[in-house]
């Protein structure tokens, strides 16, 4: 996870906004996905508007663990979600610049417009991999206008080299987005 390409903090503001429940409301896009009790990781969470989202879904028994590269982002994360009053079920880890380094094993694992940035798609998702359980999912999407179709599906293709396969499209605005799991 190199930070070369990666969206500076203080631009974050610009796309992460209270108008954008209305476009990204987490609980429309996740409540199929995840559920009371799960552990999620949200990688490249930035300011945290899906790690807030997330951590209503898992409720109390569950955890989100919140990674990203920027110490601002995870410092703005945290305050919002204790002024939420969903800090104990949110854990921040900060990446390191090639690596996520950690090795929890979640339930489900948020990638949301973020592997464009990442300069080794291949090796990402192998790490990736590792943090999912047999039974676990990957939510990963794109911006449309950000990321073709082509480039898509190559990182996609990343994916499946890694071992994990296309579940099924997933209905995301201003995304081209997939569900993965490991190939069965």
């Amino acid at each position: 996870m190199s930070d070369h390409h990666v969206c500076p903090w203080w631009l974050a503001y610009t796309f992460d906004n209270p108008l954008r429940r209305f476009i990204h409301n987490p609980k429309t896009i996740f409540e199929d996905h995840v559920m009371p009790g799960a552990t999620v990781m949200d990688i490249g969470c930035g300011m945290g508007y899906f790690t807030l989202g997330l951590a209503e879904l898992v409720g109390d028994t569950g955890k989100v663990i919140a990674v990203d590269l920027q110490q601002e982002m995870l410092d703005i994360m945290l305050k919002r979600a204790k002024r939420k009053g969903l800090e104990h079920r949110i854990t921040q880890h900060r990446a390191e610049p090639d690596s996520i380094n950690n090795s929890t094993k979640v339930d489900f694992i948020l990638l949301f417009w973020m592997v464009h940035e990442v300069p080794d798609p291949s090796s990402f998702f192998r790490e990736v991999a590792a943090n999912l359980k047999s039974k676990g999912k990957i939510l990963y999407s794109e911006p449309v206008f950000h990321v073709p179709a082509k480039k898509f599906h190559k990182i996609l293709a990343a994916a499946e080299m890694a071992g994990l396969s296309k579940v099924s499209d997933v209905a995301v605005r201003f995304s081209r987005a997939a569900l993965l799991q490991f190939k069965t």
